[in-house]
């Protein structure tokens, strides 16, 4: 039989480190600045204006796959975003699209997602939106980050956003990556329209702004008529400032 004062102390000491674990939580969340989002929501605003001037390569892969893993189709396209002589920015196509896929079908959503939801996120004007929660810190890269889960407050008609978590770098509030799904899926009685979870990757341009550089994804999507596995890649590359020579910083 353990002698009682012996085991009342020893709980005690346990309770007492176990405070101490959750005290250094708490602190650590409460150190994560309170206006982290609106701040986030700065920066993005600041790179989405400095990426507006910038021209570069997009290159888009979204491949179709059996239960074994083998590729049954692809579409492929390739455009550039460039600027004309009186500086109007446009899309020119490098590669026509090519499309081979046999069981999925793109929709106008999944090229509305390309463009809005996977290379950029929160701005001003979208901020109100979101509500965001802390979920820690990382480093990624060398890159000291807050993990921030963002998603709707809610999703009107029509209406296209981002679930998912994103690293924020703690030097100057820039995201330099995201995963997560655009939301909503679309269900009803005669229509399924499902996404795919992705990752987009940022790097450094001029060492001021985080553009992105890479979506991938691989996911699973659960049709009524079965599971359909899709790969998706999609390449921003050659990024430079109209009317300079710039390259790419990487980390």
């Amino acid at each position: 039989m353990a002698d009682s004062t012996t085991h009342n102390v020893s709980s005690v000491f346990r309770y007492a480190r176990a405070f101490v674990a959750m005290l250094a939580f708490i602190l650590t969340l409460g150190a994560q600045p309170a206006d982290l989002l609106r701040r986030v929501a700065e920066r993005e605003s600041e790179n989405e204006a400095a990426r507006n001037d910038y021209t570069y390569r997009q290159t888009v892969t979204v491949a179709d796959l059996d239960h074994n893993g083998a590729q049954l189709g692809e579409y492929r396209e390739v455009r550039d975003i460039v600027f004309s002589a009186t500086m109007v920015r446009s899309e020119q196509v490098v590669e026509k699209a090519r499309n081979s896929l046999k069981r999925l079908k793109l929709t106008e959503e999944d090229f509305r997602d390309m463009r809005e939801i996977q290379p950029l996120l929160i701005t001003r004007d979208n901020r109100f939106m979101y509500e965001s929660k802390p979920k820690g810190e990382e480093i990624i890269d060398g890159i000291d980050c807050w993990l921030l889960q963002v998603r709707p407050r809610q999703i009107l008609a029509g209406q296209r956003l981002f679930d998912g978590i994103i690293w924020v770098s703690k030097e100057d509030s820039s995201i330099i990556r995201l995963e997560g799904q655009a939301v909503p899926q679309v269900r009803s009685t005669r229509d399924e329209n499902l996404f795919p979870h992705f990752t987009t990757i940022r790097q450094k341009v001029e060492g001021k702004y985080w553009f992105p550089v890479t979506t991938f994804a691989d996911d699973t999507l659960d049709f009524r008529t079965g599971p359909q596995r899709i790969r998706m890649i999609i390449r921003y590359v050659n990024y430079k400032k109209f009317g300079a020579d710039t390259k790419i910083e990487y980390k």
